[in-house]
């Protein structure tokens, strides 16, 4: 066979890296693959050519299957911006589909608002990001859904909490903020267990928040999961100037997400959509690439220190759950990528919570006036390095008690390293740690 008969290789041979740069955009569904870069839509209403095709159009709404380019009708049901994106995402997780949202707090609302009812049961990771915590705790019994917490970590333990009415397990891996990991496949062998004898209504589904690792570090479908979840504003943004959220996961979810979204509007704009799609999501892999470089030189460094009580980095080679980290946190290569986020916790004068509270603070504080390279912030996953003390902020909504219960203490310090140089970077945080 000649050059020219050669048939063109699948983009599925080529590796995450090359196909995040180049996507999906040749699926017959686009008329845009003239364009070198995507265009952004910008109209909130389409102009239909008859009412049989609006008819059609609503019809095919939230049809997974078709290789079509959608008739489009208005911007909240769906347009051509998010969808190249949600293309992208669900190919970079391994998913049938994704679903964009207009944050990920929205992206959350969304995967458990399809999965329950009222009456029904969600167990979740004794530790969660505050504002998942506060929905949870604050919103959801409104309607008559419970949420039970518990150790993940022993996932034993949902066996004894999970109820008959139980629908959804809910954690992050890594634990934001404490880095700690959740066995996905082991919590997915308890919950088959669960499931068995279930009817498929009735059936447990398991959702993970993989904003901390990204679809280049970490795939949770590939471990049994259901469901991933993701704030874009973070790393796949990544350059902490749109908000966004997106849910991945098998075709059988499409329908209800998509009908979920119009309704309840969480929708991601496409003046959103565009940048995540042309900025952040191509560059992912180089920008991962080179903050975990960074995130492993200032591990080792922060373990060196005297006023340092512990680091936990899933890089480092003492890290706790080391084995578990290099067995779910890689590439799609099979690379150990351990990510960009790290916990650190300082002492205290006198070894107390108090006084270690009071070393943080005064720590992050210098650093917000003083530092160059550090930017105390929340979020995360930005080019720029950002600090901030989750005890007392990102994480205020949960109890104290049970911060302190669960291993969350107020002398923690939670880094999420950008691309600034590691030599720099080390050099402020040493320069905060002789100030404390």
């Amino acid at each position: 066979m000649s050059d020219e008969r050669k048939p063109k290789k699948p983009r599925e041979q080529y590796r995450l890296r090359t196909r995040l740069i180049h996507g999906s955009f040749a699926t017959g569904r686009w008329d845009y693959d003239h364009h070198v870069v995507p265009p952004q839509s910008s109209s909130a209403t389409y102009r239909l050519s008859s009412v049989h095709r609006g008819a059609q159009g609503f019809i095919e709404f939230a049809t997974p299957e078709s290789r079509r380019a959608p008739i489009y009708i208005y911007d909240r049901l769906d347009e051509p911006s998010r969808g190249m994106l949600e293309e992208n995402l669900a190919a970079a997780e391994g998913g049938g589909v994704a679903v964009t949202f207009a944050t990920g707090m929205a992206a959350v609302s969304g995967a458990l608002g399809i999965l329950t009812a009222s009456g029904d049961q969600i167990v979740a990771h004794q530790v969660l990001y505050g504002c998942t915590h506060s929905l949870m705790t604050s919103w959801l019994p409104r309607y008559k859904i419970r949420t039970d917490f518990c150790d993940l970590g022993k996932p034993e333990t949902l066996a004894s909490v999970a109820t008959e009415d139980c629908r959804v397990v809910y954690f992050e891996t890594p634990v934001n903020p404490t880095m700690e990991l959740i066995d996905m496949q082991a919590v997915r062998r308890v919950v088959d267990r669960l499931n068995t004898g279930r009817t498929e209504a009735e059936k447990i589904r398991i959702v993970v928040d993989n904003t901390f690792s990204t679809p280049y570090c970490q795939r949770p479908l590939e471990h049994g999961v259901d469901l991933v979840v993701h704030s874009l504003t973070k790393d796949i943004g990544g350059f902490g100037t749109e908000m966004g959220g997106a849910v991945i996961g098998a075709n059988e979810y499409f329908n209800l997400l998509m009908l979920y979204r119009k309704d309840f509007g969480g929708v991601l704009s496409p003046k959103n959509a565009w940048p995540v799609l042309v900025y952040g999501l191509p560059t992912l892999a180089a920008r991962m690439v080179n903050q975990q470089k960074s995130a492993m030189h200032v591990a080792e460094f922060l373990q060196r220190q005297a006023k340092v009580a512990r680091v936990l980095y899933p890089g480092l080679p003492n890290f706790p759950q080391r084995e578990l980290a290099r067995r779910q946190m890689t590439t799609p290569d099979g690379a150990f990528a351990p990510g960009c986020m790290l916990y650190f916790e300082l002492k205290g004068r006198d070894n107390t919570t108090k006084s270690a509270a009071e070393a943080a603070e005064r720590f992050v504080d210098y650093v917000a006036e003083k530092s160059y390279t550090v930017t105390l912030a929340v979020s995360l996953g930005q080019i720029k390095t950002l600090i901030e003390n989750p005890f007392s902020m990102t994480h205020a909504a949960i109890p104290e008690e049970e911060k302190l219960r669960c291993g969350l203490q107020p002398g923690g310090i939670r880094l999420s390293l950008g691309l600034e140089d590691w030599h720099d970077i080390i050099a402020d945080l040493e320069d905060a740690l002789e100030a404390v």
